[in-house]
């Protein structure tokens, strides 16, 4: 397969060092190019740009003004949590290839080596890449932002009633257990579980979205609803944020898609293109259908719209065209609205903020129709030559993922609960996160 992330991770974690004497028929030793350096350190700062302040505002808004800065603060700290426990041996979970052999199941085929713990080896001659080439600082700053925002998805789901304590370790294990290793599986190259099945997944839509999705999902069951839903008024307290957050995370998700490239080249500027066009279609589909159902179109649910066609087109945005981006997107807009609305009370779960309904949901369809629209057939730039054995391929990547992801998270979240307990007490929740939590107020009285 072509075109997956970084055309082949495999070939990203060998690095070369200048100065090895090599003999005249070998390839000469591989020069950085700074164009397609300065991309990726472009691309490594927009992907951190929709967490803090993207993501923190997005969720921030959504939620009652009592519990604006845990929101905020849950998004920080992840972002240092994860930033640290990908040095220490996040990056050598997720990446190190010793022990793996293309065909071959073993071990290494889901859990990486510690080859790279602490960055072992890691100095600024390094240099990575399947053909264009630049540093490896910058390869690992550009996964630990992946890396970051993949958790902090998570904490829409149980917004307003999770203990501070709890949460942090919840996502140190969860990143340590879960992301890391589905990151492996899918992106590090021959060996990897899921990219010898022969997964197509770009830019996260497994790894990231279905991922935070479905752990979201589960977590939100576990500490079940908050107090007084869904019959007490729970309204956004400040839209104008959640808006803000959406449109910083639509600028910042060009990094994410287009960066995933590893160059400046022709497979970035298309992933940017469909990328620009999977979100205009989800966020006027999603209005429409609204507009539709419920007789107004909200500020809300153009906002949601946006995020759902980011999320469905980055599995598919190095191999789709535009046509398949434009369905994609459409789609993804009108099923993540019923999802996030209807099927959600009509099950009756507390997902706070939509992080199943949109991330969940939205990751499950991208991964889904990249199969179809990354064939030539079907305008895609992909090598699909048989539309249903890659469309079982993802469905069969969706599925690991799912069941691996739930039952992983599952188990993390009943031995916290058992330990320390997850959920805030009825008092700090009807007081709010902010002061409970972290003795502030992120609102005037």
């Amino acid at each position: 397969m072509t075109l997956r992330k970084f055309a082949g991770l495999g070939a990203l974690l060998s690095i070369v060092m200048p100065g090895i004497a090599m003999a005249a028929d070998e390839v000469a030793a591989p020069v950085l190019n700074s164009g397609d350096t300065a991309w990726m350190l472009t691309s490594t700062a927009l992907v951190l740009f929709m967490t803090i302040p993207g993501l923190a505002l997005f969720y921030g808004g959504m939620v009652r003004s009592k519990n604006i800065l845990s929101v905020l603060m849950q998004c920080f700290a992840i972002t240092g949590l994860i930033s640290i426990l990908w040095v220490i041996y996040g990056y050598s979970i997720a990446f190190d290839t010793t022990g793996m052999e293309q065909g071959v199941v073993n071990f290494n085929s889901f859990f990486g080596g510690m080859g790279k713990a602490f960055l072992a080896g890691v100095t600024p001659s390094n240099i990575t890449g399947p053909a264009a080439l630049f540093p490896e600082a910058v390869f690992i700053t550009f996964q630990m932002t992946f890396a970051i925002i993949t958790p902090a998805l998570i904490v829409g789901a149980f917004a307003e009633r999770m203990k501070f304590s709890a949460m942090l370790i919840f996502m140190g294990v969860w990143f340590t257990l879960v992301y890391a290793p589905i990151a492996h599986m899918v992106w590090s190259g021959n060996g990897g579980l899921m990219w010898d099945w022969g997964v197509l997944d770009f830019a996260g839509g497994t790894v990231v979205h279905i991922n935070a999705g479905i752990a979201g999902l589960v977590a939100c069951l576990l500490l079940g609803k908050r107090k007084g839903f869904p019959t007490t008024p729970m309204a956004p307290h400040n839209l104008g944020y959640t808006l803000m957050g959406a449109a910083m995370l639509w600028v910042g998700w060009f990094g994410f898609n287009a960066g995933s490239a590893a160059a400046a080249n022709g497979t970035a500027g298309m992933a940017m293109l469909v990328t620009q066009i999977a979100t205009a279609a989800a966020a006027l589909g999603w209005m429409f259908a609204e507009w539709v159902t419920h007789g107004k179109p909200s500020a809300l649910g153009i906002a949601s719209g946006v995020v759902a066609g980011l999320v469905a087109i980055t599995p598919a945005a190095g191999t789709v065209g535009p046509m398949g981006a434009l369905v994609i997107g459409l789609a993804a807009g009108v099923v993540c609205f019923f999802c996030a609305t209807t099927l959600k009370r009509k099950l009756g779960y507390d997902d706070s903020l939509d992080a199943f309904g949109v991330h969940g949901i939205g990751g499950i369809l991208g991964a889904i129709l990249t199969g179809v629209f990354a064939a030539p057939a079907m305008g895609g730039f992909g090598t699909v030559t048989d539309i249903g054995a890659q469309v079982w391929i993802q469905i069969k990547g969706v599925g690991f993922t799912v069941i691996y992801t739930a039952i992983v998270t599952f188990i993390i979240l009943k031995v916290l609960d058992a330990v320390m307990g997850l959920r805030v007490t009825e008092e700090e929740e009807s007081v709010g996160l902010d002061l409970a939590q972290h003795n502030e107020r992120g609102y005037n009285l």
